[in-house]
């Protein structure tokens, strides 16, 4: 937008990964090139190197940074994207050094954000993230034109054309701001809603590419875009699912998580990812066939504390068990007999009954099980445990009154009493057996 940079581009790339000891900077390889990949990009060459340390100009050193070079004229290319976050001297020295388009692993994530964003509040996150990002790197653009303005009639303190960019990407930023205000209010409106009516919200959650879209599409037979591809999903879609003895819940879809996410990103999501922070229950979605799985879990709970939903109840749904030698569905539960861990594969729609017995046991509280017998006055109260769904059967009796079975959470069974002006007392004064 505002940068000078080299004329060329291109979607042939030279990638960079250097291989540090364990810790802060080292990320995985294979899942830097599927970022690439799913950038768009067609990758050429791989250059790797260890290092204890990045080298503070470069991040790589002299010596590789020849090599680059080489292959850069060898394959006529003019990109060149690192595996990790450079600052903006590193970038801009690399730029120069280079004489190509250098792209940090953050930028990178950035680019696959803006392709993928669909909706108005989508792109609206992106751009704010992506500005956010480019104000720490505008000063390199213009290196050129840190002068006043002059000549005839333009005579005057006036301003750098550095400070103009400035000026303009805070006034956009804070246009955005604004405008993501009222995204934010719209959603906490519709959560406020959701909460009076005690509908329970689960959100499904997890590191980028795990299954999340294509297990809420087989749940709520809905079409949100799925793909074997990081960061398919980006805009959260919501849906109606039912919970056996619970009713009907509201399922989440999010934006996935990775390794090293960009601040910047997680505070532009917040809006949508604040629907994690606030859920009833989140289901954890885990590649379950991932060599890099107990990794990823961490990297999911790490963003999860970063936007406050540390402490929400988390159910763990380790997915594509297809793909693993044991590949039966399963509950895992505590010593308390209490449901961890659902085992299944959303490809195969396999273990879907076990997850929503597993999710009515997380929200289900006390249920009421037994027969009540209702007179011909009590019609309204009839149609509103049918429209619940609660009726297991029903009988009629010859004096006109009907006795029906009923199963549903007790709270329920209370509200649907009040609605229809009946004392509690006339059917919740019996015994503690006949409902649990």
């Amino acid at each position: 937008m505002f940068f000078e940079r080299p004329d060329h581009g291109g979607e042939t790339a030279v990638l960079v990964h250097i291989d540090f000891p364990e810790g802060d900077n080292r990320e995985d390889l294979t899942e830097f090139t599927e970022l690439v990949v799913s950038a768009g990009a067609d990758p050429v060459e791989l250059v790797t190197t260890k290092r204890s340390k990045p080298d503070p100009k470069s991040f790589i050193g002299r010596g590789k940074v020849e090599e680059i070079q080489q292959l850069l004229r060898l394959h006529d290319t003019h990109l060149v994207i690192f595996n990790h976050a450079l600052s903006p001297s590193q970038e801009r020295n690399l730029e120069q050094m280079l004489q190509c388009r250098v792209l940090d692993r953050t930028g990178l994530i950035l680019d696959i954000f803006a392709q993928r964003a669909r909706t108005h509040e989508g792109k609206l996150q992106v751009e704010l993230a992506q500005l956010q990002y480019q104000s720490t790197r505008l000063v390199r653009g213009w290196t050129h034109l840190e002068r006043q303005k002059g000549g005839i009639g333009l005579r005057g303190p006036g301003e750098t054309q550095l400070e103009t960019d400035r000026r303009l990407l805070r006034e956009r930023v804070k246009n955005i701001h604004a405008r993501l205000d009222k995204v934010r209010a719209q959603r906490d409106q519709g959560r406020r809603a959701r909460q009076r009516s005690a509908t329970p919200t689960v959100v499904i959650v997890g590191y980028t590419n795990a299954g999340k879209s294509t297990l809420f599409n087989a749940l709520t037979q809905a079409d949100v875009y799925a793909a074997d591809q990081l960061f398919a999903t980006l805009d959260p879609t919501l849906r109606r699912y039912p919970v056996q003895d619970v009713g009907d819940v509201v399922l989440a879809d999010t934006v996935g998580f990775i390794r090293h996410l960009p601040h910047k990103l997680v505070e532009a999501f917040r809006a949508t990812l604040q629907e994690a922070a606030e859920a009833s229950v989140l289901l954890h979605v885990i590649d379950a066939a991932s060599a890099e799985r107990d990794n990823n879990i961490q990297q999911v709970e790490k963003v999860l504390a970063e936007i406050g939903a540390s402490d929400v109840p988390t159910l763990r749904v380790y997915n594509k068990i297809d793909l693993l030698e044991r590949n039966e569905a399963r509950i895992d539960r505590d010593d308390q007999g209490f449901p961890e861990a659902v085992w299944l594969s959303a490809q195969a729609k396999d273990g879907f009954d076990l997850l929503n017995q597993a999710l009515a046991e997380w929200l289900g509280g006390e249920l009421f099980q037994g027969s009540v017998c209702l007179t011909p006055v009590d019609g309204r109260f009839r149609a509103l445990l049918f429209d619940m769904g609660a009726v297991v059967s029903e009988t009629m009796h010859d004096n006109g009154d009907n006795e029906l079975s009923v199963r549903l959470q007790l709270q329920d069974f209370k509200r649907a009493m009040a609605r229809a002006g009946i004392e509690p007392s006339r059917f919740l004064l019996q015994e503690k057996e006949d409902w649990q």
